[in-house]
């Protein structure tokens, strides 16, 4: 085996690992967004990035703090969640608070 196919086997090894071990990415990303709206009580609006890690998955989820009228002018909330490789939610934290129409610069 050459150092490129080790290498390779190594990179696909590493992406299957939370797959293999416990649940895809799809529903990764459906579990962040059910539990993290459940716990806090929000309605969650999107998942914006999931990415596989060591011991699960880590995901960012949007969350409507406070719900205004226009909607333009509602709280909006980013959330770090962390994942357990069934699915589980194992920590979560906020990152950042915004109105929803506001644009990042």
């Amino acid at each position: 085996m050459t150092t490129t196919d080790h290498k390779a086997n190594n990179k696909e090894s590493r992406q299957r690992k939370p797959r293999d071990n416990g649940i895809s990415l799809s529903t990764a990303m459906r579990a962040a967004a059910r539990q993290l709206g459940e716990l806090l009580q929000c309605q969650t609006v999107q998942v914006s990035a999931v990415k596989a890690t060591e011991a699960g998955w880590s995901a960012n989820v949007e969350v409507v703090e406070v719900e205004r009228i226009p909607e333009t002018t509602s709280v909006m909330a980013s959330y770090r969640v962390a994942l357990d490789s069934d699915g589980e939610l194992i920590s979560y934290e906020r990152t950042r608070r915004y109105a929803r129409g506001q644009l990042d610069r």
